[in-house]
């Protein structure tokens, strides 16, 4: 993507936070599933955190990340959680924005096959397990707007979803390590140091702000998900975009 200057430049980064504040704020309320144990919600606004910090940098990454994340929350009826997800969401898009650019910059000689079959293998077991254990089986879930014929939905996910996915997300960040463009794989640890910081931020904030305790650990495999299924949507979602703008600068 071409610019003139650097007004024309400013305008678009604005303009850009903006519309991915609107999609971390859509996916995160659109579909979301209810955690009696903490009081709090599993939802994919990860997947739209993670690409806005990939495609446009740390600033983007944290405004649309934090804010965006916030007004789900409220607009959810969780005002309890707004004012943590603001710093927890916000932190985590600038992690994702931050490391993804000083990652690609590494010299150029490391052993990225090593590295990246390795990141393989963790992306792969965490997706694996966490989904096998805590999220097959018969789910409750809220699809749609509030206010706007949102409805209640009980979906069963098979054991072999998450296997395939498991599969599915080993074989491809192994292969970037033996293709054209092995470096790419680091995004993936970019995304999983982010979704490790919205962990164990929400697990604190929850510990100790919301008074839950060590209850607040009930949530923790459900972040764990969210991290997993924006891991495997903003990827292939940042590489695809990526593409179509070869001289964006982050």
């Amino acid at each position: 993507m071409a610019t003139s200057g650097p007004a024309t430049l400013r305008a678009f980064r604005v303009s850009v936070t903006a519309v991915f504040t609107a999609l971390v704020a859509a996916t995160t309320t659109v579909f979301s599933i209810y955690i009696p144990a903490t009081r709090g919600y599993f939802n994919i606004g990860e997947a739209m955190v993670y690409t806005s910090g990939l495609l446009f940098g740390p600033v983007t990454g944290a405004v649309a990340g934090g804010l965006g994340s916030m007004i789900s929350d409220l607009l959810l009826q969780y005002p309890q959680y707004a004012p943590g997800t603001l710093i927890i969401k916000g932190a985590e898009g600038a992690i994702v924005g931050y490391l993804a650019n000083r990652l690609f910059k590494l010299k150029r000689d490391t052993n990225w096959k090593i590295v990246s079959v390795s990141i393989a293998i963790v992306a792969a077991i965490m997706v694996g397990s966490l989904g096998i254990t805590y999220y097959s089986g018969p789910s409750e879930a809220s699809i749609g707007f509030p206010g706007a014929g949102q409805t209640s939905v009980t979906i069963e996910i098979p054991i072999a979803l998450w296997l395939v996915l498991a599969a599915l997300i080993f074989v491809v960040v192994a292969s970037l390590g033996f293709s054209s463009e092995p470096r790419f794989s680091l995004l993936v640890l970019a995304v999983l140091a982010g979704g490790a910081e919205m962990v164990l931020g929400y697990f604190l904030y929850e510990m100790n702000i919301l008074g839950l305790g060590w209850a607040a650990l009930a949530e923790v495999p459900f972040n764990l998900g969210q991290a997993s299924v924006g891991l495997l949507v903003s990827i292939p979602l940042a590489r695809a975009i990526k593409r179509r703008m070869p001289r964006f600068e982050a």
